[in-house]
């Protein structure tokens, strides 16, 4: 760091204008065990929350300013260090906000995202900040989109919808201060409440609890688990940067319910279930009845950091070995048991793949390159008189894999999400992975007890 450079950080940080303060253990997952640079927009989390109503541009800057005087992580970039980068998180910021008028070219979904592609796929200065884009959209008469793009580092999905829900309160705070009636809304304040906990220090709470001797318990136990352990694809390291492809389809009702029956009836989990048959599927896909899936935690166990915008999500592997010998539900049981005991013994994945793999080089992992994932994170329930809101995820920052299968619960259907790297696994594969999936589900759940559902004829 230059001299001049290093004075005036001095300066800030004494006079109260920043404070630095040590990465979180997600955030240094994302620079000590990602091949994907930090800097890269893979890590972008973006998507548009679609308003119709009356919305002013005044208004919008003015909640969005309330936002980031609530949450410290939207005033937060990255200062490189000797060792690590650390945070820098200033104490006031403006609200960066910027508007276009779509008219016509913005009426549907796809035009507006193709509008918003060039925000979203721009890298952010991890070290100016901030880390964060909004932008306001104009769609229409009363109809707006705001844009949201923020970096993995300071975000998780569970953030975004942190951030919908004050937003959407900020608005009604900032009309109610314009003489707007707000009385038809229940519990709203006049401006956003402290928050519980902050991010830093939610933070240094992980960091007092992983000390050294609470590490090597848990690591010792990985690299047990882990040990022999191989990826399910080989893929080059120069396509880690590459995007991701997107398929979203859904898991209907008629597919389900047997499934949560099933669940029911075995004693386990809807989670465990999907995950058996998603395990089956790779068997019969490339053969391979022991891989290991990396599976997101919230990493939100206080209620203190329910309201908290910031990377708290970590990673879990979990490992399985499949029996053919035995039935679906014989396999199911194991499968559920080996994943207590994995989600029992969950710790900072930086620290996990330091222990595991001896402390290799940093920016990458061979832990994982499945993620399988079952979202549970809030969605935004605020409701304001005269205004429809409705939020649409589009990119999800986690990028760290080369194939993905993400569901998430739609009442009694599933919304299945489809990731991959399209060098290493083609659109036609995945959509073979998807058919082998839905057979292995019905399968399942006609024959339990028989031997497995790989038996199933498709």
């Amino acid at each position: 760091m230059e001299k001049d450079v290093r004075t005036r950080l001095q300066e800030m940080v004494a006079s109260g204008q920043v404070r630095l303060q040590p990465l979180t253990f997600p955030q240094r997952e994302l620079w000590e065990t990602s091949s994907v640079p930090p800097a890269d927009p893979a890590n972008n989390i973006c998507s548009f929350l679609d308003i119709r109503g009356p919305l002013s541009l005044e208004m919008c800057r003015e909640a969005l300013r309330l936002v980031i005087e609530r949450q410290e992580v939207m005033r937060t970039s990255f200062l490189p260090g000797k060792d690590r980068p650390v945070q820098m998180i200033r104490a006031q910021a403006e609200p960066v906000l910027t508007y276009r008028d779509l008219g016509s070219a913005g009426a549907d979904d796809a035009q507006l995202i193709e509008a918003m592609s060039e925000s979203f796929s721009r890298p952010f200065d991890l070290v100016r900040g901030p880390l964060y884009r909004v932008e306001m959209l104009r769609r229409g008469p009363d109809r707006h989109a705001i844009g949201l793009a923020v970096h993995h580092a300071i975000a998780d999905g569970w953030t975004v919808t942190s951030f919908v829900e004050d937003f959407c309160t900020a608005c009604i705070i900032v009309w109610r201060k314009s003489g707007k009636d707000m009385s038809r809304v229940q519990g709203i304040r006049d401006s956003l409440p402290p928050l519980a906990m902050t991010y830093s220090a939610w933070g240094a709470a992980e960091r007092a609890r992983w000390q050294p001797e609470e590490i090597e318990r848990h690591a010792v136990y990985w690299g047990n688990r882990l040990s022999g352990a191989r990826l399910l694809l080989t893929a080059p390291a120069e396509v880690a940067a590459e995007a991701l492809a997107k398929w979203a389809t859904f898991l209907s009702a008629e597919v389900t319910d047997p499934v949560r029956a099933l669940a029911k009836r075995s004693g386990t989990t809807l989670f465990s279930t999907l995950a058996t048959a998603f395990r089956f599927a790779l068997l019969r896909w490339k053969g391979a009845d022991d891989v290991v899936l990396g599976t997101p935690v919230a990493g939100r166990a206080k209620a203190a950091s329910k309201e908290t915008m910031g990377y708290f999500s970590g990673i879990v592997p979990l490992r399985a070995r499949l029996d053919a010998s035995c039935s679906f539900e014989q396999n199911l049981q194991e499968v559920h048991r080996q994943a207590v005991d994995d989600f029992a013994h969950v710790m900072p994945f930086a620290e996990l793949a330091a222990a595991v793999e001896g402390g290799g080089p940093r920016g990458r992992h061979a832990i994982y390159d499945v993620r399988f994932a079952m979202q549970n994170h809030p969605w935004p329930s605020i409701e304001i008189p005269g205004i429809s809101t409705k939020l649409r995820t589009l990119a999800s920052g986690t990028s760290r894999f080369d194939i993905a299968c993400e569901l998430t619960e739609d009442g009694r259907s599933l919304e299945l999400i489809w990731l991959h790297r399209p060098s290493v696994v083609t659109a036609s594969e995945i959509r073979d992975l998807d058919r082998i999936f839905r057979a292995e589900l019905t399968g399942a759940c006609q024959v339990p007890e028989t031997l497995s559902s790989s038996t199933v004829t498709l």
